[in-house]
């Protein structure tokens, strides 16, 4: 694989070696930038490094300097179709700039682009879909596969670093997990840029959660990708969650509570689901790499309270509370959700030592 080289976005560095960033996208009105100001914030409560804001209009493109001024994170603005969108964008102030090169082509608009944006120190993410590839090019290579989005990312590139921009940022994604993973493996083999890794059009919340599972744990386990942004249908909100989960669970990265839940069957003492929930909610948000386990028996509930930091069993005789791999004894069912929240103050309160 060809080694990366780092892009700066506002404080964040990606590629050359970096953590790999966890992205969203605001579903707003950019226009209203206090909604949107909103947004960016809760989502950056969530994880998100990175938000993205889409920029379709004049009143949108006036909204960026008040965002991006309050943002606690970089502001990347999403163009598409006008390249004048994207000038008032880099006026704007914003950290980066997407440009989709299968609806902004002309070359002059490219350059002007990329000389204004190499002036105010803007990286350029050039943002190949599946569903937008160049018409010509998808008649050269017989539809839309890795060699025809690879040959629309290439031509994009020419055209910037014609002009001598070199901060490039590059994405590939497809709605189908496996053509990601194939042209994104190609991306990785022929250029040097960061490669910001998604699943486009990956559908409502569990099956976007599947799709970008697959491909980014395929791609992040071969060492491709930088940054990850799991686009789901609605509310941007579980994103950066599912972000973290997928990095979380290649092990590659550990900022929030992990949480581990059984199964249910007929052993089970307790209502998992809804406890394994009500926790979850609890820590949402929650920036401590530990892990809670709620479990339903006695069967697997000790081996995994042995392994997690902080426990709770399901048993014959009530509800067991583990802590650092040691029992703490039975706890009543109306005193549990107290308990809990006594424990999980106890472990931050180290955490922070």
């Amino acid at each position: 694989m060809t080694s990366r080289i780092g892009v700066q976005i506002g404080k964040l560095t990606i590629g050359a070696g970096a953590p790999v960033a966890v992205q969203s996208m605001t579903n707003t009105d950019t226009s209203d930038h206090l909604a949107t100001l909103q947004q960016v914030k809760k989502l950056a409560s969530l994880g998100a490094e990175i938000v993205r804001v889409s920029v379709p209009d004049n009143p949108s493109a006036d909204a960026l300097q008040k965002i991006t001024e309050a943002s606690p994170v970089p502001i990347v603005a999403d163009i598409h179709f006008r390249a004048d969108l994207a000038i008032k964008s880099i006026q704007a102030g914003v950290h980066k700039l997407r440009l989709n090169p299968g609806n902004i082509r002309r070359a002059a608009d490219i350059h002007r682009i990329a000389e204004l944006a190499g002036k105010q120190g803007i990286p350029i993410r050039i943002g190949v879909n599946s569903g937008s590839v160049p018409g010509d090019l998808r008649d050269r290579y017989q539809g839309v596969n890795q060699d025809s989005m690879w040959a629309a990312a290439e031509r994009h590139i020419q055209l910037l670093t014609e002009t001598g921009f070199k901060d490039i940022v590059l994405s590939l994604k497809a709605s189908d997990p496996m053509l990601t993973v194939k042209v994104n493996r190609k991306a990785a083999g022929e250029c040097p840029y960061p490669l910001h890794l998604g699943v486009t059009e990956a559908g409502p919340r569990g099956t976007a959660g599947i799709r970008s599972a697959v491909a980014m744990g395929i791609l992040l386990n071969e060492n491709i990708g930088d940054t990850i942004r799991v686009s789901i249908s609605g509310s941007p909100e579980p994103e950066p969650v599912a972000g973290w989960e997928i990095l979380s669970s290649l092990d590659l990265r550990h900022r929030f509570v992990r949480i581990v839940s059984c199964p249910t069957c007929a052993r089970t003492r307790l209502d998992v689901e809804v406890l394994a929930l009500k926790v979850q909610k609890m820590v949402q948000g929650l920036e401590l790499p530990v892990t809670i386990a709620v479990m339903g028996c006695e069967v697997n509930g000790p081996g995994e309270a042995r392994d997690a930091d902080m426990a709770v069993i399901g048993t014959p005789t009530g509800f067991l509370l583990w802590r650092n791999g040691k029992s703490l004894g039975n706890i009543p069912e109306e005193k549990l959700e107290e308990r809990l929240i006594k424990e999980l103050n106890n472990l931050e309160r180290r955490a922070l030592k």
